[in-house]
């Protein structure tokens, strides 16, 4: 776990000690091909402290039991812990009531559950969904799916060159028949910002919900559902510092209460007879079977990480990186970069003239380097660019820029051997 010794507090700024964070996360001091690993795909999925994997040891060293379900000790340990989490992850995105806290097995787990749960019963034939242009698959295909099911239409909210949404077009897409506006937060592949509350408003002035893809902004934008007024946001715990096999549905309790169960089994239930069967309450109506319990445990030390770094020293220090990224790789010949908006996560796609994305992932890695190449799950964006993939480098609160310059250096070099 972290403590005060990473960071003094320095007035005006704090100032945080990046090598002593690095010393919280085991991974990272591993070398590749025999070069120390420089990581940048942050956003497939973070490292994790080591306050994260003694949690995940010490729950099954000590406390492994079923929740909710035992009144010994270890169950009542194990089930504490559990719903100590629940209140935290509260918290952390300030949720009006705990019981508006799902866990899923991740982002892509609770996107569809409201899309099986909440669409199947409310959206009907003629109805629309509408997604935007920038959309990863797991915030395409639910929707897809659910309109041929139900015989609804499926829109789009395009976008411009710079990777930012074309706002204005929205009002004209909402309709009386509009029932889902399911819009990413961030953008997984260009880092976008989306301007999150005017869609929000615009939504719910024809009536309709908006269902929030977070997961990209979970790890470098404080979220406050309540002010954001947003009906549903999923995240994953492993884009968080968390394990993975953790996700989180926030949904407001009003929706959650009418929705029908999404899945069948133990914990869901409050009577089972041969006949008939009555649902548990929430949040555990949409929790049936065992859950992840080392991981949804281990995801409250992750929280705590957050917490004392601060969103503030978070987003300062991934936004230096990304600024010297752009100053060192802004200008490079054959050097494209993808998504140029002005308001952004710390993240990085760019594309090689003349050279494949796969062979300068490869390139890269022979350096010790990693990052994400290809399509991103965002084929329809690759479209619009007229592009195959990207090579996206993403950072984190340890990153250095001693690593960007790595990162630039590595991508020259193969500028100057490629091309």
């Amino acid at each position: 776990m972290l403590n005060a010794s990473l960071m003094s507090a320095t007035p005006p700024h704090n100032i945080i000690d990046i090598q002593k964070i690095r010393e919280q996360f085991p991974a990272l001091h591993q070398h590749v091909h025999g070069k120390p690993l420089i990581y940048l795909d942050n956003a497939a999925t973070t490292q994790k402290p080591q306050a994260v994997l003694n949690a995940l040891a010490h729950y099954y060293q000590h406390d492994n039991a079923n929740v909710h379900r035992g009144i010994h000790t270890l169950a009542s340990r194990a089930t504490a812990a559990l719903e100590t989490t629940r209140h935290s992850t509260q918290q952390f995105i300030r949720a009006a009531d705990a019981a508006e806290i799902i866990f899923t097995a991740g982002t892509t787990a609770s996107i569809n559950l409201v899309a099986a749960a909440y669409g199947q019963a409310q959206v009907q034939a003629g109805d629309e969904v509408i997604i935007s242009h920038m959309e990863h698959h797991a915030n395409i295909v639910p929707w897809q799916m659910l309109c041929q099911a139900k015989k609804a239409t499926l829109k789009v909210i395009p976008i411009r060159d710079t990777g930012e949404l074309l706002l204005p077009t929205l009002e004209k897409l909402l309709t009386p028949k509009t029932k889902i506006v399911a819009i990413s937060y961030v953008s997984n592949t260009l880092g976008t910002i989306n301007p999150l509350k005017e869609v929000i408003q615009q939504a719910h002035a024809h009536g309709a919900i908006v269902v929030v893809d977070g997961a990209q902004a979970a790890p470098h934008l404080p979220i406050d559902v309540q002010d954001l007024d947003c009906d549903f946001l999923a995240f994953s715990a492993h884009k968080a510092y968390g394990p993975t096999g953790v996700g989180v549905l926030y949904g407001k309790r009003a929706l959650l209460e009418d929705m029908p169960p999404y899945q069948g089994g133990g914990e869901m239930v409050r009577e089972v007879t041969l006949a008939h069967t009555t649902y548990n309450d929430l949040p555990y109506k949409f929790e049936a079977g065992t859950p992840n319990i080392a991981g949804i445990i281990a995801w409250q030390e992750a929280l705590n990480f957050i917490r004392q770094i601060g969103y503030k020293n978070l987003r300062a220090h991934e936004d230096e990186l990304l600024t010297h990224a752009l100053d060192l790789l802004g200008n490079l010949d054959k050097v494209r970069i993808i998504g140029t908006a002005p308001n952004k996560i710390g993240m990085l796609s760019l594309i090689i003239e003349g050279v494949h994305h796969l062979d300068a992932g490869m390139l890269l890695d022979a350096n010790g380097i990693a990052v994400r190449t290809g399509h991103g799950c965002t084929q329809p964006l690759m479209d619009f660019f007229g592009i195959e993939g990207v090579i996206r480098a993403s950072f984190a609160i340890y990153n250095t820029k001693e690593e960007v310059e790595q990162l630039a250096a590595g991508i020259a070099r193969i500028v100057q051997q490629k091309t």
